[in-house]
């Protein structure tokens, strides 16, 4: 139980985090962090977390990490489901409570988007479906790499979370103007489900493509990473 309450925290910091500054800091006036800011967030959420949480749950904070963890040979299956349901849960809470700091602002919409993942008319930058496809998937099959590299017996030791963070950072540098980035669906759904109308309609590409990416990566590491032993 104290894995499940730990990834249910550390899930709602990453989403609170993350999309707190995209909704309340990124066109602030004068000020705003901007993109760079936005994806310099959601990495430090991971990475702060991850020296917090991780040797109590492993700091997954993200259904489609805890599912490459699971193909890549590292996570039992029997704590997938509640795994997952913690990561949500994290997720809809921290939408939650952003939601009710940025609705205390005049002129709050939600039609803006809070944050949500979106392709075509609700991509930032107007890109199709299937280029959002490809970006989600290929970027969360490089996260799933540097996860299960940084993390292996091999590895440097302590110095996991920094990479992992870093690696969320350059994700999001490279496609939030294309999906508004997810690779995690906990953190789409966290957002969209307040927004509801299309952000609920296009969830369904931000739970596949980054499930798809996650065991991707682990097939691929699985391989690359094996010993002769």
């Amino acid at each position: 139980m104290k894995r499940y309450v730990a990834e249910t925290f550390g899930t709602f910091w990453l989403v609170f985090g993350g999309c707190g500054s995209a909704v309340l800091s990124a066109a602030f006036p004068e000020v705003g962090i901007g993109l760079l800011g936005v994806s310099l967030a959601f990495g430090l959420t991971v990475l702060t977390m991850a020296y917090a949480i991780g040797h109590i749950s492993g700091c997954h904070l993200n259904p489609a990490v805890s599912v490459g963890l699971w193909a890549g040979g590292r996570f039992p299956a029997s704590q997938l489901l509640p795994y997952i349901a913690a990561q949500v849960v994290g997720g809809i809470l921290a939408g939650g409570v952003l939601y009710l700091i940025a609705s205390g602002k005049a002129g709050f919409d939600l039609a803006a988007g809070f944050a949500s993942n979106g392709y075509g008319a609700h991509s930032p930058g107007g890109y199709s479906l299937l280029s959002a496809l490809i970006t989600e998937v290929v970027l969360t099959m490089m996260f799933l790499l540097v996860i299960l590299g940084a993390t292996d017996q091999r590895a440097p030791q302590g110095m996991a979370p920094i990479a992992i963070g870093l690696c969320l950072t350059l994700i999001h540098l490279i496609s939030i103007p294309v999906t508004n980035t997810s690779v995690n669906p906990a953190r789409s759904l966290g957002v969209a489900l307040y927004v509801g109308d299309w952000a609920l309609a296009q969830l369904w590409l931000f739970w596949v493509a980054p499930m798809v990416g996650a065991v991707l990566g682990a097939v691929i590491y699985r391989f690359i990473g094996a010993t002769e032993e």
